[in-house]
Parts: C-alpha cells; sequence; structure tokens
C-alpha cells in the first residue's frame, strides 16, 4: 500500500468509514445467523474489509479477474444478488449515498465522496465480486 493510500485510509476510518464497515459486518452476521444466508455473509464480510481500506484496493467481477465463471458469476449469483439487493442492498447503498453526498459538499471531502459512491454500486451488486489491490 502506497504511502497516500495508507493515509487516505487513516483518514477515511477516522471520518467515517469506520461506521459503515459496522454496517457490513452487522449485515454480514444477520445473514449467517440465517444459516440460509451464508453466502450473502461471505460476501458481506469481504466487502466490510474493502469498506475499513478502500484506497489502494478495488473491487473487479472474479470471472474478469481469473478468466472463468463460479458459481457466484453465473445465472446462481444473479439470483443471489437480486435477493441481497430486496434484503440488505438497498440500505447500504444508502447508507454510503448519504455519507457520499456530505463529503461532496467540500473539496477535501471529493475522494471520499467518490470512494463512497462505488461502495454504493458494490453494496446493490456485491455476489461474484473480488477485491485486489488498485
Amino acid at each position: 500500500m502506497s504511502p497516500l493510500s495508507l493515509l487516505l485510509n487513516i483518514i477515511w476510518i477516522v471520518f467515517g468509514g469506520f461506521w459503515m464497515a459496522i454496517a457490513w459486518v452487522v449485515a454480514a452476521i444477520i445473514m449467517a445467523i440465517t444459516i440460509i444466508g451464508l453466502p450473502w455473509a461471505r460476501a458481506a464480510f469481504t466487502i466490510a474489509s474493502y469498506t475499513l481500506l478502500p484506497f489502494g484496493q478495488r473491487a473487479v467481477s472474479r470471472e474478469e479477474y481469473f478468466g472463468r465463471s463460479d458459481v457466484g458469476t453465473g445465472p446462481l449469483g444473479l439470483i443471489g444478488n437480486i435477493i441481497w439487493l430486496v434484503l440488505a442492498g438497498w440500505w447500504l447503498a444508502l447508507g454510503h449515498l448519504v455519507w457520499a453526498i456530505l463529503y461532496a459538499i467540500t473539496i477535501v471531502g471529493l475522494p471520499f465522496a467518490w470512494a463512497h459512491l462505488k461502495l454504493a454500486g458494490i453494496a446493490l451488486w456485491p455476489i461474484g465480486k473480488t477485491i485486489v489491490p488498485a
């Protein structure tokens, strides 16, 4: 991780990124408790770690990154993403959108607003994604 990414991640955690990561963990725990929600819990825990340290990383499709499809990138992944969107994705995306608007008010907050907008997109459709170094 570059020094700039480290600095941005520290500022991110101090000014609200920690709370959105907690929201992702809560969603993952709720899904894991249901047992049937374990595939969504795994994706939520992965994105919780990405939400905690978003600078210096990016989310990409597993099929694009590994060059082969799997369960999460095929039709079952599509169904899983639709279920996720209805159950948890919309409120996590809404949380990221609110933070993005608050950060976008200031010029200094624009990189953080952009990070929240990227995370809002991932919040809507997380199944089949992997986090890789940028």
